[in-house]
């Protein structure tokens, strides 16, 4: 017993100034120094100035494409995650490929893929409906939708929209497993008792399921949202006038790779750095209620 006690005293203990110390969060005020300089240098350098100026109209495209592009794979995924947990063979066959395909191809190669094939076979598979509405009605309302589908054409579709097509396929298959998980989370035990007071699966799965699924699934719907602000960024591959494109065209129009690519990296990081705030709030408001 002594000598554990002599152990016990032995053992260094840290002052009050130092135990503060550790609590500090050091990364943050490093941040808040990094944002501090990179904003005092937009006020007072003429050169970050006109940098910042030619890349805002890159911050806003980015928002824009990601909000469009999230809205549609979380719809995509939800449809996708309700045929991942089906009983029925053919939903449930037809998801799942989706998900294997989409998950092991890289999102690079899917933005390519959809851009330059997909979309001119999309347009060519509307070119035909158009011309079989033409060719088998004379109502007024079809004749004018086959005629517009038939005239339409690949060149119509900009690249903006092609990467929005191809953002929210790729990650359409991330939202239906995040879906997928949230449905399973929810007890066995609510859908049958749902189905005992004579609901339907759909009308079970709507009412019962589902609220409580999409509730427990929004933190994680959130870190994707963070992700695919990141990955818009790969729409520089297709010449879309995003952040990360405007950053080349700067630096091949100044010559200031330095200045560039920091307002690059510091618009990324406080547009994130926002969203994940917004997140992470929101994961504290599900976890108290």
């Amino acid at each position: 017993m002594a000598v554990a006690q002599e152990v016990g005293e032995a053992r260094p203990r840290l002052v009050p100034w130092q135990q503060r110390l550790e609590q500090v969060p050091w990364w943050a005020l490093i941040l808040i120094l990094v944002f501090t300089f990179l904003t005092y240098r937009i006020f007072t350098s003429e050169t970050y100035r006109d940098t910042f100026n030619f890349l805002i109209q890159g911050v806003k495209l980015s928002l824009a494409i990601t909000l469009t592009a999230y809205s549609v794979a979380v719809v995509l995924g939800l449809i996708v995650g309700l045929g991942r947990v089906s009983t029925n063979v053919v939903p449930y066959t037809l998801a799942t490929l989706y998900v294997e395909v989409m998950r092991g191809i890289p999102l690079l190669v899917q933005l390519i893929y959809v851009a330059f094939v997909l979309v001119p076979l999309g347009v060519k598979f509307l070119n035909g409906v158009g011309a079989y509405i033409l060719a088998h009605t004379t109502a007024a309302v079809l004749v004018s939708w086959g005629t517009r589908l038939q005239a339409l054409n690949v060149q119509h579709i900009n690249m903006a929209t092609r990467g929005i097509i191809g953002l929210a396929i790729g990650y359409g298959a991330f939202e239906a497993e995040v879906f997928r998980a949230g449905i399973q989370s929810i007890e066995k035990g609510q859908m049958e008792a749902a189905r005992s007071l004579g609901m339907t699966y759909f009308q079970a799965m709507r009412y019962v399921i589902l609220p409580q699924a999409i509730r427990r699934v929004l933190p994680p719907l959130g870190n994707d949202f963070i992700a695919m602000l990141k990955d818009s960024s790969l729409l520089s591959a297709l010449a879309v006038r995003e952040l990360t494109q405007l950053g080349k065209l700067n630096r091949a129009r100044t010559f200031r790779t330095f200045e560039t690519w920091n307002m690059v990296a510091f618009l990324y990081l406080v547009m994130t750095l926002i969203l994940s705030m917004l997140v992470k709030l929101l994961e504290r408001r599900m976890a108290t209620e």
